[in-house]
This record gives C-alpha cells, structure tokens and sequence, in this order.
C-alpha cells in the first residue's frame, strides 16, 4: 500500500450541450479532446450516481469499443475515479468491454454501476464520433433521474477532482492497489472469459456444435464483426466453442477506426458481409455493431428483419435451455417495432408490452420479473440474462434454435425454412425503416411541426389514400407499470384500418444534425401473401409517407441514408 493519493482540485469551465441521452454523450471527437470537457462529464456522472455520497466506496465498471480516445478516456476515469474516493475499477483488458459483456460484469460483481465508452455503431476515428454514457447497478443504461442529475452538474461545474498518478498498463490483467486512507483499486479483467462462460450456461453448445459438424457442407456460417469490440467474442464463441473454423470470422480485428467502416449491421453498412452471403451462398450470416449491442441475421436467400428475428426467437424459446428453466414471463418490443411479436405473445398466452425506444424500459419490466424477451426494429434483440440488447445472444439464439428444430425433424432447416413456417402460422408483418441521417434540424422540425398540426387536427382520419384507410393518428405516450414515470412524445403514429402503420420519429443516436426516422409496416394475414418483396409490397405506404410528411420538399432529400 502506497501514501495517499495526491488529490488535485482542478478549477474548470462549463461546457454547454452535455446533455446525455438514452445512450448517453455522443460528440465528435475533437469535443471530447477539448480541455476539461471529458473531465467534466465524467465528474458530473460520478456526483450523479448517488445523490448523498456521490461515488465515494463504490465499485464501478469501466471499459469500451476500441474506438479512437477509448484508452485516453479510462486514464481520466482512473485518476478522477480515484480522486473521488471509488472504492474500486473493474476495466476490460486494454479498455475493452462490449456493452452486453459490460452490463454481465455489473451484474456478476454486483457493482455499483459502470462507464461504458462507446457511441455504438456510430463510425470512428479521430474525425468522427466518441461517446460516454452510465449503466447502473442492474447492468442497465441509467434512468432519466440520473441523466437528469449529470446534465444539471455540467451546467454548474466549477471544478473536478483528480488525482496525479502515472498512467495504468491496461494490457496487463491484474489488481493494483493505491492509497492508505482511502483505498483505491483497479482490477483489469480478460474482456471475454465471463461472457462466454455466461452464454455456455444459456444454450446448448453441444447442441450446436453437432448441427454444425453433421451439416458443415450445407450449412455454411459467416459472422461479421466490423472491425468493433465482437471481433474476439465471436472468434471466442464461433471458433474456439463451436469449433467453426476460423474464416467463418470475417473483419474480427478490434480497430479504433473500425477499419474505416460504418459499424451498424444492416444492409448498406454490412455490405461486404451481405456481398459474400450472396456470392458464396453462406447458409448463416451475421454481423455486429461497434459495441456489440446489435445484430443481423442474414442468409444468401433471406434477409431477418429485427422485428421478425425477436418474434422468431421468442416462438421457439422452448429450444433454449435457459428460458426451458425460466419459462417465458412476458415478450415485449419497442413502439416503432413491428408487431411480429405480439401474434406470438397472444398465442403463448404471455403479456406483450409496447414501450418507448430505449433499453431502460426493458429492465424496469425485468428487473420485476414480467419479462423474458424484448427487441427493438433498430436491429437489437436481448432477454434477461442481462440489462443491455446482445448481439451475440441473438446470434447463437438462432443458431440453438435452428439447431434444435433441425435435430428434432432429423433434417437441415435453413433460415429461410424456419421464417416461412413462422409465417404460415402467425402471418407477416412487412416491414421497413428508412432513415435520413444529420438532415438539417430546423427542417427536420419542420417536417415534424407538419405531422402534428395533422395530429391535432386529425384531418387525415377517415381518409383512404394509396389504397390504406387511416384510423388513428396519435404521439405514442407511456406510462411504466413499474415505477409509474410518464414518457411523451415518443414516436408520431398512424394506424390503419388494416392495422397497417406509419410512425415517424427524431432520433438522437447521431452526433450532429437530426436523423429522421419513418417506420412503415403492412400486416399480412397468415392465409394472404407472405412470401413477397418487402419494398414492393411496402411501396404504397412509403410513398403515401412521404407525401403527408412533406419530407422530400421540407428537407430537400430526394433519397434515405440508408433503408432497412
């Protein structure tokens, strides 16, 4: 044990504009390299996490993306950390942590909460984007009175504390001890090892490993880590516990810019996975985001929509051995997700629970025991094991399942097989997002101002238009069953007659600009055409989109950022 800590208290200036989000402070980052900004957000988040004490005696999480500033941020966190008396660091080696493997360590440590570093599948790389955000004690992103309370601190910060030390070796696994009168320690932890050993108490690897080897000609498999922080989990998962062979892991490699990509696995960021699939005819294709909360499944001849990957695991979670303990205590989606699930939910008499995007309403349904399954259209998928979405869950989820059905008909059944099969049962709910990314915000308002003068006056009501009647037009309002807390505003609605539907939102994942989000859904009985083009089948709704919101003519965007 070493003399106590030299504790400095560093005299700063207010930043406006850190006000975090579902996802917490996302920034270029150039902002957060800016003197005393990364300093004082991360001072304000440790006075939020308890109102009396502060962080003083806790225990907290620490690790990231590999993103670029990842390994400048945790040396700040270490010394401010310390300086404010946390009791303890438990850090990814090399700062690494995905976030589903971040909230597993919270939960197993029963930590006090953690600091995630991260801005998800957004790019990076000295000139694009960084990000911070709080996870609480339940392995979950913090709630708005926490977010609230960090906000309120960066608008008054005069000062931050920190302590002058040398900088950690984050490579080296380990515990260092600092400090007499206040005892500091950082642990640094193998990135991988407790996650994987959480996933082998959840599915049946051996399951799997034999379906992969009896069918290895047919059954080809291809996971795409983006250069982001899945590239070791996968090549753990895939490789060295399903006994894949190597090349089934492409773009493995954590890279801080991720290798110059886009992180987001869908089909216009994931285009080289998407590329190969087709091209090689890959039986199984997957990919996941910079952080490792979102995924895609894909096969040469079938492309998973989120909203119907969650139904479909939630269909077929009997094939799972954690929820054949567990059972299913209630599925849920977010508002702009399709209502795939809820035909599953009413056919296995279990509560289905609409909820705002953002993970945390999730764990408050969890966190009571009233929910198993959950996802959300933005290509996230989780359960309970944790508090975060999990891409390589969902990932092996699929695997154990196709796993399991193939093994009880004593046949291969392919991705393509099993959705048809769904369909044929539960119908189809055709789906699509376009999105257009950092359009200007005052248009962006103005496209939304628009859809709700027409709410308020709801003169679209009663109207057919492009063949689609419209029923209903409301602001998705939500009321938690738990802690009873009012969300507005969450998503502008329009319901069909048809129960065909048009939302359209502002999302606030991006860095700068707006992002204009239109979800378009068209349900499809289980008796009418459920094997058609999603986009043809989609267009008449697209265009009658557009058309009511004006986007095209407010915005002057002639085509989305991307389409998925």
């Amino acid at each position: 044990m070493t003399a106590s800590l030299d504790v400095r208290t560093v005299p700063t200036v207010v930043y406006d504009g850190q006000k975090p989000g579902t996802s917490g402070l996302r920034k270029r980052v150039k902002v957060f390299q800016q003197q005393h900004y990364t300093e004082n957000f991360v001072q304000a988040t440790l006075d939020a996490v308890s109102s009396d004490k502060g962080a003083k005696g806790s225990t907290l999480v620490v690790g990231g993306d590999g993103r670029y500033f990842l390994q400048d941020a945790i040396q700040k966190i270490i010394k401010i950390a310390a300086a404010n008396q946390v009791a303890k660091l438990i850090i990814g080696r090399n700062g690494i942590l995905s976030t589903p493997a971040a909230s597993n360590l919270i939960r197993k440590h029963q930590a006090d909460g953690g600091i995630l570093l991260t801005a998800s599948h957004n790019p990076g790389g000295p000139d694009n984007d960084f990000g911070i955000k709080f996870n609480v004690a339940n392995g979950g992103p913090a709630p708005e009175a926490i977010t609230d309370r960090i906000y309120e601190s960066t608008k008054t910060i005069k000062f931050y504390r920190m302590v002058a030390m040398s900088d950690i070796d984050l490579s080296v696994i380990g515990s260092k001890r600092f400090g007499a009168h206040h005892p500091f320690e950082v642990e640094i932890v193998d990135s991988v090892n407790d996650y994987v050993a959480l996933m082998r108490q959840i599915f049946d690897f051996a399951l799997i490993r034999n379906f992969l080897q009896e069918h290895r000609e047919n059954f080809t498999v291809l996971f795409d880590g983006m250069h982001g922080v899945t590239g070791p989990y996968g090549h753990a998962l895939l490789v060295e516990e399903l006994s894949l062979p190597s090349s089934s892991v492409m773009n493995g490699v954590t890279l801080p810019d991720f290798g110059g990509g886009h992180p987001d696995p869908n089909l216009t960021y994931a285009h080289e996975l998407v590329a190969r699939v087709r091209s090689e005819r890959i039986a199984f294709g997957a990919a996941s985001d910079g952080d490792g909360d979102r995924n895609m499944i894909i096969s040469h001849d079938w492309f998973v929509t989120p909203s119907d990957s969650v139904a479909i695991i939630a269909a077929h979670a009997d094939c799972i051995p954690y929820f054949k303990i567990t059972g299913l205590r209630g599925l849920a989606r977010s508002m702009p997700t399709s209502a795939a699930i809820d035909c599953v939910a009413k056919a296995k008499g279990v509560s289905l629970y609409e909820v705002p995007t953002g993970w945390k309403f999730f764990g408050n349904l969890m966190d009571a025991g009233q929910l198993s399954i959950c996802g959300e259209e933005s290509f996230g998928t989780g359960s309970d094991h944790i508090r975060e979405k999990d891409g390589m869950w969902a990932i092996l989820a699929w695997l154990n399942i196709l796993a399991s059905v193939s093994s009880q008909r004593g046949c291969l059944v392919s991705v393509r097989d099993l959705m048809r099969e769904h369909f044929a049962q539960y119908g189809r709910n055709y789906f699509t997002r376009y999105d257009y990314e950092e359009v200007d915000s005052a248009a962006a308002s103005q496209v939304m101002d628009l859809l709700q003068a027409q709410l308020a006056s709801q003169q679209l009501i009663g109207t057919t238009q492009n063949g689609f009647t419209f029923a209903q037009m409301d602001n998705f309002c939500y009321e938690d069953p738990i802690d009873k807390s009012v969300s507005k505003n969450q998503g502008l609605r329009i319901t069909f007659t048809d129960a065909s539907r048009i939302i359209f939102r502002l999302s606030g994942t991006g860095s700068q600009g707006a992002t204009i989000r239109i979800y378009i859904e068209k349900v499809e009985p289980a008796n009418g055409q459920c094997d058609s083009d999603a986009q043809d089948v989609l267009k008449p709704l697209v265009q009658l989109a557009l058309k009511i919101s004006q986007l095209t003519e407010l915005t002057g965007r002639t085509e989305p950022t991307v389409i998925t």
